[in-house]
This record gives structure tokens, sequence and C-alpha cells, in this order.
């Protein structure tokens, strides 16, 4: 194995199918990949997938990568942002896939962030009924959550993610030198997931988080670096136990239901991560109001995330009623009913009677308004 991967850290995510895949995460790794795809995922042939703006920033720089490393691979690529996280994408690029011949000995690698580790894993997940993916998140987003975990899918008009499949990867490679091509707002929009992952399982982890936020936004290499292998860690423990989101890898939506919905009535122009920064505060209030989550919970929320340059307030003029009419559209709903991951307080999450929990419509009504 090359020497920049031997060093890397890893971590073993488990699945039932396959046995599981491991988690790479070090500087340089982009540069191992050849050795990578060899050990992990060897195909006849490799489709890098990718939005418009990766492949600009590091597209042709990966081919030349894996053709130097003697791989065969080529570049399809799709139109950058959330709205283009569409049925209409994976079809086209899974058309576009066809007629370039590839087959079930080929390989998709998932090459940018959240939307192309979804769009290209579901790609991956359907073409053929079903090639290997392999997962490049270059997003401090998808590095630190939406790589890991092996969910795969797009949105639709009723909702975000409602249409996918699990399909894990067989490895994901995390370089963290592809964050120092990211501006700090972007950076930023990953704290939210980390901030997250503190927040529902490890309460020494979310002061760190705080503490190491600067650094971050401002592109420490050690910093960022120590993020990803900390969220990494936390979320394979959450999803070996629960591949497939029957129990606990609910937590994992702790601050989405109300976050999606704030997406959604934005039209997506509200970023993921600013959408459960969000979502996560006026969920912590929630359970503050029927008495389920330790008071002062959603203010140290509050005051983290705002040292992460994440918004604590609604954006103006954001309709409550609105946003409440679109959580029933959340993947979670039960019975017609949206749910919600509580706290317990920081560092644990409420699980009494089961991870996810009813609210009134008059509860969430009023932290919305509170929050403009």
């Amino acid at each position: 194995m090359n020497s920049r991967a031997a060093g890397a850290h890893a971590v073993h995510v488990r699945t039932k199918g396959s046995g599981g895949y491991p988690v790479l995460v070090s500087r340089g790794l982009r540069h191992a990949m050849p050795e990578l795809l060899a050990e992990y995922a060897p195909a006849h042939r490799y489709a890098v997938i990718t939005d418009s703006n990766v492949a600009r920033l590091h597209g042709e720089a990966l081919l030349g990568v894996l053709a130097g490393g003697g791989a065969r691979a080529e570049l399809f690529t799709f139109p950058a942002g959330e709205e283009h996280k569409i049925r209409r994408s994976w079809s086209r690029l899974s058309d576009e896939l066809l007629a370039a011949g590839f087959g079930r000995d080929g390989c998709v690698v998932a090459l940018g962030g959240g939307v192309t580790g979804d769009l290209g894993g579901f790609v991956a997940a359907t073409l053929l009924r079903g090639i290997p993916v392999v997962q490049v998140p270059t997003s401090l987003v998808a590095m630190v959550d939406a790589s890991v975990g092996g969910k795969t899918g797009v949105d639709t008009r009723a909702g975000k993610n409602l249409i996918g499949a699990f399909h894990p990867p067989r490895v994901v490679v995390a370089d963290p030198g592809y964050l120092n091509t990211l501006p700090a707002a972007e950076r930023a929009q990953g704290l939210a997931e980390a901030v997250k992952h503190g927040a529902i399982l490890d309460e020494g982890y979310f002061e760190e988080v705080a503490r190491s936020a600067a650094g971050v936004l401002a592109g420490d290499g050690a910093a960022m670096e120590a993020v990803v292998r900390r969220s990494v860690e936390l979320k394979a423990r959450v999803v070996s136990e629960d591949e497939r989101e029957g129990g606990l890898r609910q937590l994992l939506n702790f601050g989405h239901t109300l976050g999606h919905a704030l997406e959604a009535e934005s039209g997506y122009t509200l970023p993921h991560g600013s959408a459960v920064s969000l979502g996560m505060i006026l969920e912590a209030r929630a359970g503050e109001r029927i008495g389920r989550t330790t008071a002062g919970t959603a203010d140290r929320l509050s005051e983290t995330l705002a040292s992460c340059s994440l918004p604590t307030a609604l954006p103006p003029g954001t309709d409550a009623a609105a946003v409440l009419a679109r959580t029933p559209a959340d993947k979670k709903t039960r019975a017609g009913s949206p749910s919600y991951v509580l706290l317990d307080r920081i560092g644990r999450a409420d699980g009494t009677g089961g991870w996810t929990h009813a609210l009134p419509d008059e509860v969430v009504l009023a932290v919305l308004d509170e929050a403009r």
C-alpha cells in the first residue's frame, strides 16, 4: 500500500451484507487513489461522478492521478447545487454511463460534497441493479457526515431524500487537503454536523468543536483533520449498530426535521448546515418546552453554533406556519405525523420510549415564532 494510505486514520463501519468498509482519513490520500481503488474496489473502469464546481477544481487532477496509476477512468458531471439532486440528474447520469458501456465490472467514484455522494451513490445503487461505489468527499459536511453510512438518494418536490437506497461504499477516502479550497463559509456548514454529533453523543466532543471552530474556519489543517476523525468515529459507531435506521441511527436526524423543512421553504437557498443549525436550536427549545430537555441546552447550542459562524435566528420573513406544514414530508414521518429527535442534555439524546418523538403543532409554532 502507498505510504500515505498506510499512515491513514482508519475507522471500520460494519454492515450486514458485505461485512463493512473502512473510512480512511489523512491529508494526501488523493495521491494514493490508484492503490486504494486496486485494494478496495478493483474494477475494469471507473466512472468519476462530480458536480461542475468540483470537476473544475479536482476532477481532471484525479483523472490524472488514476491514469498515472494505470486505472481507466472517465469523468461524468452534473450542475452544482442541491436543486440538481433530482431524478432528472440521476436519469441522465445513468444513461451516460450505459451509453459509455459501463458494466457490472465498473465502479462509481463519487467525488464531491453531500449532493454528489447522494446522487453518485444512487446511480451506483441502481445501475445494472447495483455496482460498487467509492466515496471521495471534498466538503467538510460530506467528510464528517454524508459520506459515512451508505445512504444514497435524490430529492423530490415532496421533500429531501425521499427516493433512494442504502448502498454502502467499498471505501470512503477522506483527504482533508481538499478542504483547503473551500471558503470559510463552506467549512462552517460542516461544523453544524460536527456540533450535532457532540450534542447527541459526546459532550466532550461538543466542547472540543467549540474550541477548534476558529481553527477550522481559518483552514488549519490539524484542526480540520481532528474534527473529521472524531465525527467519523462517532457516526461509524452509530451506523454500525443500526445500518438501516431502524433505531439508534435515528439520532443522527437531530435538527433535521425542522432543518429540512426550513431548507425546502427557502427553495434550497438556505444551505444545509445553516438549516440544521437552526433546526437543532428549535428542536432543543421545543424539548425544553415540554420538559424533556434540560433547561439551558438550547442556549448552549446557540452559543456554540454562533462560534462556528452559523445562524441562530430564522431568516427574515420566515413563515412559521409554512415551515410547520412541510414537516410531514420528512422521511421520519409515521402515520402522517412528523417525529423529532430530542436531547436529554448536551451529549445525550432522549431515548425514552424510542429515539424519535411527536411534538404538538402549537409547540413547534411557538418556537418558530420566537426564533424570528
